[in-house]
């Protein structure tokens, strides 16, 4: 098999075409394959299937909190050596989330968090987020041309989610600013003085929110886990920070990179965009057809908790698993010509939302900010086009498929 490295899946070349990346390796008939180096957390083993995907993803063998069978980390001196993997690594085990722990914790946090995330919740949203998408499109409808990222689909889920959160307007860019350099720094062991700068920045300014809103709560979520904390849940004051960053950073970047590559999809296939135009009452389907073909989260890791055979092969106990969301999203065994973007698709069990207890949590959300901003998108500007050859598109340096920019005129 072709030596593949960690570089390889966050290139230049994967992220303008991630089909053509996951597709080669799924051709070279290796089930699962090991991998030297993950972003410096370690080696890995890597496997692309959808039924592997679904299997790791439901399988209670494979965990998400190393702390169930890692012994803690000693905490090293600042020095050269520390790396950004240190550093998150520490946050990790000092900080934990609903990303980051297994049950009972992670029973305990969902159900603390999902109040707020109900499909009733969330539809008592539409007539906000439809507000946010047009004053949005109004800044730049006489302008005859826009930037998709800056314009619209960052600030769009940016100020839906600060507003459930209680974040005040005039401090949610620099939240914004904050999760975009961690989301680029971490990949960088080099970065680990931006890393901590940016950690710590982040931790001070929600302690003195959560000060503030103690003595005067208010109504939305962060008020409310407090309440929750103080309550017979007993929240720990890491729990608390790390849920606020963690509902933040899932509430706003995969929403922004949604919006991001399936507009740049659809630029690419007129003739679906001109049939979801013509028939707005495709978007649900739309919005699962690009979830699975356009995507934002492309690989995902878990950490085996015992050995467990796969392919023949054993994953020892604690040993990383990588399992990738992208390629079980095109695999031929479970979805019909998937390669092509299909709008009415209707056998469409993606997994750009995961599966199993981690199935996010915010998938509701997502889907009704993606259903409003495509349809509106495309209804107040019949024609969009891109404004630079797809070749020339700069993408984020990320785990993510994250366009830096998406110019279009109309």
């Amino acid at each position: 098999m072709k030596k593949v490295s960690f570089n390889d899946f966050s290139s230049p070349e994967t992220m303008h075409n991630p089909i053509i990346f996951y597709k080669q390796l799924m051709a070279q008939e290796e089930a699962i394959f090991h991998l030297d180096d993950f972003y410096g957390m370690g080696g890995a083993l890597v496997t692309l299937g959808y039924d592997d995907a679904v299997m790791i993803l439901k399988d209670s063998r494979f965990i998400k909190d190393v702390r169930n069978f890692l012994p803690q980390k000693e905490k090293k001196e600042a020095s050269e050596e520390t790396t950004t993997v240190d550093k998150l690594f520490e946050w990790m085990m000092n900080m934990p989330n609903l990303l980051t722990v297994d049950p009972p914790d992670h029973t305990r946090l969902r159900r603390l968090v999902s109040k707020a995330f109900s499909p009733r919740m969330i539809e008592n949203l539409r007539p906000r987020i439809q507000q946010i998408t047009n004053e949005l499109l109004d800044n730049v409808k006489e302008k005859g041309k826009m930037d998709v990222i800056a314009d619209f689909a960052n600030p769009l889920p940016i100020i839906v989610i600060s507003e459930m959160l209680g974040i005040p307007t005039e401090n949610q860019q620099q939240f914004r600013e904050w999760t975009h350099t961690l989301m680029s720094a971490a990949l960088d062991p080099r970065q680990v003085a931006t890393v901590t700068n940016t950690l710590d920045q982040f931790i001070h300014y929600i302690e003195v929110l959560l000060d503030e809103k103690r003595i005067s709560p208010c109504d939305d979520l962060m008020s409310a886990l407090i309440q929750a904390q103080e309550q017979e849940d007993k929240l720990s004051k890491n729990e608390l920070l790390s849920t606020i960053w963690l509902l933040f950073i899932a509430g706003h970047e995969t929403t922004v990179n949604l919006i991001g590559n399936g507009m740049l999809a659809l630029l690419q296939h007129p003739e679906q965009m001109k049939m979801l135009r013509d028939n707005p009452s495709l978007l649900p389907s739309a919005i699962e057809e690009l979830l699975r073909y356009a995507g934002p989260i492309m690989i995902a890791h878990r950490f085996a908790s015992e050995d467990v055979v796969m392919h023949g092969k054993t994953i020892k106990k604690g040993e990383m698993v990588l399992f990738s969301l992208a390629a079980a999203n095109i695999d031929p065994r479970k979805f019909e010509n998937p390669e092509t973007l299909n709008i009415t698709r209707e056998e469409n069990n993606h997994l750009a939302f995961g599966s199993g207890i981690h199935h996010c949590l915010g998938a509701p959300l997502a889907r009704l900010e993606g259903e409003i901003a495509f349809g509106t998108l495309l209804q107040r500007f019949p024609n969009l086009d891109l404004a630079i050859e797809p070749e020339k598109l700069i993408y984020n340096y990320s785990k993510f498929r994250s366009l830096a920019s998406l110019p279009v005129t109309f």
